[in-house]
């Protein structure tokens, strides 16, 4: 039987919950990291991913050689790392003369491998390249459009695969409202063949169209490079199936006499007990029933008050 530790201090607690599965997930981490052997332009590649993911990516420099992800027994460490950093998402970069510019983009469930896609890089162009007004630079944290053109996206497996994983790597946190005035870039996939797509990063220009709504015009901000799809793997369906698992819409407890009103908002309604108000000490209570037994004598005994009055004359 496994032994259940439990935390021994109030930050322990809290980063372990932080960690623990929800209802709602937040938005997924990517991991970067690289192998024994890397290119310029890999190390360039790596950069330039982790500079669009920043804020949301952690980025390792060292070199790993145990990790070899579509190899058995070489996803270990690949597994540590999630583990140890909450990542759910990871990209490998490592070079070969068989596999030259070579990246393995995945995905973990509870920090498991879920699903790999091998791709190569052709034709690479980092920022520094492109000419452009620095005005239109995106900001930190923006959310994107993505764009998919192409029928191999529909229709090719391995270009299907490569779409599922590209859009959990870039749309980053999940949301239901959205203010148009901060998508400022777009991510744009190109199927070009059916093993070869061209992946773009533009800035989106606003210009006046005489209408209430602006015209949109594409201006390529970099990177952009050529992935080639070199092998993948799905993950299997029993897998999947507990990975797609959705809780059920949990209703919300109905409070007690609390009512919501379109006016004052919040309306709450307090029950009070019948108050028995003949038990109740009140102060100076001593007097007030002198005063009430005076006066009932004088109305039942008017004579008794006359003789007092003339005893005191008398003397």
């Amino acid at each position: 039987m496994l032994k259940v530790k439990t935390p021994k201090n109030p930050r322990v607690k809290r980063a372990l919950e932080k960690r623990a599965p929800k209802l709602v997930e937040t938005g997924k981490k990517t991991l970067i990291l690289q192998g024994t052997k890397t290119s310029n332009t890999l190390n360039d590649v790596l950069t330039e991913l982790y500079l669009l993911k920043k804020g949301s990516a952690i980025r390792y420099t060292r070199k790993n050689e145990n990790i070899r992800p579509f190899e058995s027994g070489g996803e270990t460490s690949l597994e540590f790392f999630s583990l140890k950093t909450d990542c759910s998402i990871f990209i490998y970069g490592s070079t070969s003369k068989k596999r030259p510019d070579n990246l393995v983009i995945g995905r973990t469930y509870d920090h498991h491998i879920y699903d790999l896609v091998e791709v190569g890089v052709e034709n690479f162009k980092p920022l520094n390249s492109f000419i452009y007004d620095k005005k239109l630079a995106p900001r930190v944290g923006s959310k994107p459009f993505i764009c998919f053109v192409g029928e191999g996206f529909e229709s090719v497996e391995e270009l299907k695969h490569l779409k599922e994983v590209l859009v959990d790597l870039l749309r980053g946190e999940v949301i239901e409202n959205l203010n148009l005035a901060g998508l400022d870039h777009a991510y744009v996939c190109t199927a070009v063949s059916s093993n070869r797509v061209f992946f773009t990063h533009c800035a989106l220009r606003l210009k006046k169209s005489g209408t209430i709504v602006p015209r949109m015009e594409l201006v390529e901000v970099g990177p952009c490079m050529d992935f080639v799809v070199r092998r993948h793997r799905l993950p299997n369906e029993s897998l999947r199936k507990e990975a797609m698992k959705t809780a059920k819409d949990q209703s919300k407890k109905k409070v007690k006499n609390v009512g919501q009103d379109a006016i004052q908002g919040k309306i709450g309604k307090i029950y009070i007990p019948d108050q028995k108000l003949g038990d109740m000490a009140l102060p100076n209570k001593a007097k007030g029933v002198k005063r009430e037994r005076r006066e009932a004598k004088m109305k039942n005994d008017p004579t008794e008050h006359a003789s007092k009055k003339q005893k005191e004359e008398s003397v």
